[in-house]
């Protein structure tokens, strides 16, 4: 569970899951009573003619099954394979000053690349078996209506029925089975939340094995700090088959300052990490005043203990506020306490906003011993009994160095302090200095002790220090490479020629100087955003800026698929005009139930295989429409993904140090941005082409039938036009900064899971848990205002057509009664008109 695959899940997967309980839950309902209802009044009026017609019900149910299954398999792999791209994402943007200084941004790209292809693959395998799925249901529910129509003239003829009787049945069960085909995007929807879901409830329902949140456990009255591991074997959960420890046992008693030194891989930060809980043992005991940690409560127990790691983690957010994650409630006259035993006051002070200046994402706008300090500062301020330093500074420059270590030394002291270092000068002052090798304990005692053991292993690695550093700077007087690892931290190098001055830095391409010495920590005006103040008027400049992307250009993109969407295009047009045949056709079926019997056998056999060729059509017509918009619209989104997170890493470093730019916003832009998309170019593209091809071949077989009742009728038509219209643009306003709460909200989730150490460390799991919902709370809201409003449209549009039918009615009635319509004509109308209802 990498960073960037959190951040998919968290905006992608939740952004599928959000359409698949939002309106449509509302819709399917709503559908489905339409459908229940429909088969009620139907088997009211006539059971026989009904009973015949629910024979279309199990071939429906089971081609539904089976495009459900199907939909949400390929879902799942689609979703997967964007949460890999996603981890992609923040890997590099999150490190892309790394990235550059490789040249690693075609290797990015490429890799990035290769993910959403395979995500393409699905999404194309899926609108296939989508269009199948809806095609079938069509098909199957065209020939039931054929069927009705040749079974109902025989019970006109055997059974006494009516046609008003067969024309009820076959309008109730049509509406009902139309309600059903028009529940296959909710189907959908749901097939694509399902997946989305099971990966989020799988992440929501694992249970820990350490557990902050579990309150039970011993908490001790007073804690002196005695930590010991007795007999520890442990192996890391990614490679059980080697053991780290074996049997490691180390003892370091309140108030000590212990020192943990060796090669990389003897073991020494996995102490930090069993002490800390990261980890518990396969078998042994990490010892807190004698008492297993395991018994303890977790979270007292870490709000005991202070962590300052190599690279400090800070978050997006200002210097105080990531002090304050060291302790709740706290004051001005606290966090001034703590920067000034951290040695931080000076250059906060000097910074135009001082605590409330914005660190920027990892906080990239410090120095490294800029964000040492601040974390030291966090560390110090809970006030821990035990202190954990990890290569607190073997990070930083000389200079930086002095600085954090005179204030670790203040922090140090009357803690029991555990000491991790590659730098053996950090570690000269330690009480006890243990050699690990191996996972094991060679040697230990004090430097002085160490250091008069020639063969020893601690003079073994100082000796291999002194000759790296002479390799790596052969002009170094090796007496001052001495005196430089027990001592000022600071060497001459002699010059042939001449002897001057310098300074050696050791830290890791900062280009921020030294800290202590500049005001400003970045040359490329890093404080654009100073203050909450500043952020807020910044985000409301983005919002208000933000303009739509004409539709044109999203075509253009979209130009290698041209024939693919031109034959897409003809496809769904001619899917639109089978609502207007299907209402010529049950038009002139009713017609027949009129005709004297001979008649209406013969006529019946005709309109039923009618009804049969129509459901051919649609079985071929909707999968060829659905698999061709599901192509281009997919490769749509391919490609702009590709060509955004192109522009993302050709961009300046500097642009990467904006709020709005960090890995969490453009990850989460990333995924929604492409899904809607996705959407406009894929289901609404063909469903726009399909509603126009609906009303004009609606409108002219409703002009060519009776003109004078269609120019009545289409006066009321703009009313709906100008209703979606007003929706539209009220929805848009309300909608206004929803999507830049979310990045932010993304862009927090981005930072704890990337920190998940510090926070852990720090207990401050539910203030990130709070800090996120804040970002949300926004959105919710507007949510709730969004189905408020479009609820009151969509009624006002039913109220609309229901108006509409009204005035069809009585019109039509006034029209055959005077002669100028028939009634084969208005019905024909009164079809035409629901179809159009259906299009909307």
């Amino acid at each position: 569970m990498s960073t960037g695959q959190v951040v998919e899940r968290m905006s992608g997967d939740t952004f599928l899951i959000q359409d698949a309980i939002g309106e449509k839950v509302g819709k399917i309902i709503q559908l489905l009573s339409t459908f229940f209802g429909g088969f009620v009044v139907a088997f009211v009026r006539g059971w026989l003619l009904t009973l015949v017609m629910l024979s279309s019900i199990p071939p429906v149910a089971v081609a539904g099954a089976i495009v459900l299954r199907m939909m949400t398999t390929l879902s799942t792999k689609m979703q997967a394979k964007y949460g890999d791209a996603g981890d992609i994402v923040e890997q590099t943007i999150g490190t892309i000053r790394t990235v550059v200084s490789f040249n690693g941004e075609k290797q990015a790209i490429t890799t990035y690349n290769k993910f959403i292809r395979k995500a393409y693959e699905s999404a194309r395998r899926e609108g296939a078996v989508s269009g199948l799925g809806v095609g079938s249901i069509m098909a199957i529910l065209f020939c039931s209506y054929g069927l009705a129509v040749w079974y109902g003239s025989k019970l006109i003829v055997d059974r006494g029925y009516n046609g008003g009787i067969v024309i009820t049945i076959i309008m109730s069960v049509m509406v009902g089975a139309m309600s059903l085909g028009q529940a296959a995007p909710s189907i959908t929807a749901f097939a694509q939340g399902q997946g989305a879901a099971y990966r989020m409830f799988k992440t929501i329902e694992r249970q820990p094995c350490i557990d902050v949140y579990n309150t039970t456990g011993i908490i001790l009255e007073d804690i002196k700090g005695d930590v010991e591991l007795k007999d520890v074997y442990f192996s890391y959960p990614t490679r059980p088959e080697h053991l780290v420890f074996d049997g490691f046992s180390l003892r370091v008693p309140s108030g000590t300052t212990m020192a943990l030194v060796g090669v990389s891989g003897s073991g020494k930060s996995t102490v930090v990490s069993l002490v800390e809980r990261f980890y518990d043992p396969q078998s042994g005991e990490v010892l807190i005043d004698g008492v297993d940690i395991r018994r303890m409560t977790l979270g007292w127990i870490r709000g005991k203990i202070g962590l300052v790691s190599q690279e400090p983690v800070l978050f997006s957010s200002t210097i105080r506020e990531n002090i304050s994650y060291g302790k709740d409630g706290l004051n001005l006259e606290e966090i001034r306490r703590a920067i000034e035993l951290a040695n931080a006051a000076n250059f906060i002070d000097k910074l135009p906003n001082g605590l409330e200046t914005m660190v920027g994402e990892r906080g990239i706008q410090l120095s490294g011993g800029q964000k040492q300090r601040i974390a030291i500062a966090r560390a110090i301020i809970k006030n821990p009994r035990i202190l954990l330093l990890d290569e607190a500074t073997s990070a930083l420059d000389m200079e930086s160095e002095r600085i954090v270590q005179e204030a670790l030394d203040r922090v140090m002291l009357e803690r029991t302090t555990i000491i991790v270092a590659h730098r053996l000068s950090t570690v000269k002052n330690a009480d006890v200095i243990s050699v690990l090798q191996h996972g094991k304990i060679v040697e230990q005692g004090s430097h002085v002790q160490l250091v008069n053991k020639p063969e020893g292993a601690y003079s073994q690695l100082i000796h291999l220090q002194e000759t790296l550093q002479v390799a790596e700077a052969p002009n170094v007087d090796p007496d001052a490479i001495m005196e430089n690892s027990f001592g000022s931290r600071s060497f001459t190098r002699k010059p042939r020629s001449q002897g001057s001055s310098f300074r050696r830095s050791n830290s890791k391409g900062s280009s921020f100087g030294h800290s202590g010495t500049h005001p400003y920590p970045a040359p490329c005006d890093p404080m654009e955003f100073n203050n909450d103040q500043d952020l807020e008027e910044s985000t409301d400049k983005i919002s208000s800026d933000r303009k739509k992307a004409p539709i044109g250009r999203l075509f253009y993109l979209n130009k290698p698929e041209a024939l693919v969407l031109a034959l897409g295009s003809i496809a769904a047009a001619m899917h639109g005009a089978i609502l207007p045949v299907y209402g010529i056709l049950i038009s002139s079926a009713i017609k027949t139930f009129y005709e004297p019997p001979a008649e209406l056998l013969k006529d019946s056999r005709f309109w039923a295989s009618m009804f049969a060729m129509l459901g051919a059509c649609a079985l071929v017509l909707i999968p060829i429409e659905y698999f061709l918009f599901g192509l281009a619209g997919g490769k749509l989104v391919e490609r702009i993904r590709s060509l955004t997170f192109r522009s993302v890493m050709h961009q300046d470093i500097n642009w990467f140090d904006k709020p709005e730019h960090s890995s969490g916003a453009i990850g989460a832009r990333l995924s929604t941005d492409a899904l809607n998309v996705k959407r406009l170019v894929g289901e609404n593209l063909a469903l726009n082409v399909q509603t126009i091809s609906t009303i004009i071949v609606g409108f002219t077989i409703a002009m060519v039938a009776n003109w004078k009742l269609a120019l009545i009728i289409t006066v009321v038509v703009p009313l709906v036009g100008f209703q979606a219209y007003a929706q539209m643009k009220f929805l848009k306003g309300l909608n206004k900064n929803a999507k830049l709460k979310y990045e932010e909200a993304s862009q927090v989730a981005t930072d704890a899971v990337g920190g998940i150490r510090t926070v852990a460390s720090f207990c401050a799991e539910q203030k990130v848990m709070d800090a996120y919902e804040k970002k949300c709370e926004s959105p919710t809201r507007q949510g709730v205002r969004e189905g408020v409003v479009g609820g009151l449209g969509f009624g006002f549009s039913f109220l609309v057509f229901y108006l509409t039918y009204a005035l069809c009615f009585y019109v039509g009635a006034k029209f055959v009664r005077e002669g100028t319509a028939t009634f084969p004509e208005v019905f024909r109308f009164w079809r035409l008109l629901g179809s159009h209802e259906q299009a909307q």
